[in-house]
């Protein structure tokens, strides 16, 4: 019978939807404030795959993609879905949103991100939150899955998700030596009583 392994940290990181850059900037300061420094910012790219925020939050869109310096668990998923909502609301005017946060996490497999929505595809994790596989890594890259939002399945992102990729890499290997470490000093410990 198989045992229950706990996972190991991922890398969270946000996806953001603006054309504001003073919204932007308030943004940034919101999620780092509560999710650890900014340790990576992607390029803006267009956002022109869809009208679907348009009526909401206007025209001229861009994504930018961020990563948080600190690893932490992959089922804290649900919490920071729902912080980043609630970023949302905070920046909102007149109740339309002018910021739009899609938050996730990628390990060394996948990308998964976090969704209010249900879709076939999407598992549910708590309180109205789901999680959405949209991407697995084959190949020297993250590929998409044909559920996937249009503008990560074009490639425009996959240069940022290869650099917050070997980031969190870095981090895993001083993360599994700091853990080793642990382990061995408490064998070392024990070996001598």
């Amino acid at each position: 019978m198989a045992k229950p392994q706990l996972p190991e940290p991922v890398k969270y990181f946000a996806a953001i939807l603006w054309n504001d850059a003073k919204v932007l900037h308030q943004a940034l300061n919101l999620l780092e404030n509560r999710l650890g420094k900014i340790d990576y910012q992607g390029a803006d790219h267009p956002f022109d795959v869809t009208n679907y925020y348009a009526k909401e939050m206007g025209t001229h869109l861009y994504r930018r993609l961020v990563s948080f310096a600190p690893l932490d668990l992959p089922d804290l998923l649900v919490e920071r879905k729902l912080l980043t909502n609630a970023v949302e609301m905070c920046l909102a005017e007149n109740a339309r949103r002018r910021i739009n946060v899609d938050i996730g996490y990628l390990d060394d497999n996948k990308v998964v991100l976090g969704s209010c929505k249900r879709a076939g595809q999407k598992i549910y994790l708590s309180v109205g939150i789901w999680a959405d596989m949209i991407a697995r890594f084959r190949e020297g890259k993250y590929r998409m899955f044909e559920w996937s939002f249009l503008d990560f399945r074009d490639g425009r992102y996959d240069d940022d998700l290869l650099e917050i990729r070997a980031i969190y890499l870095e981090q895993l290997r001083d993360w599994r030596k700091r853990r080793q470490g642990a382990t061995s000093g408490a064998c070392a410990d024990s070996n001598r009583t």
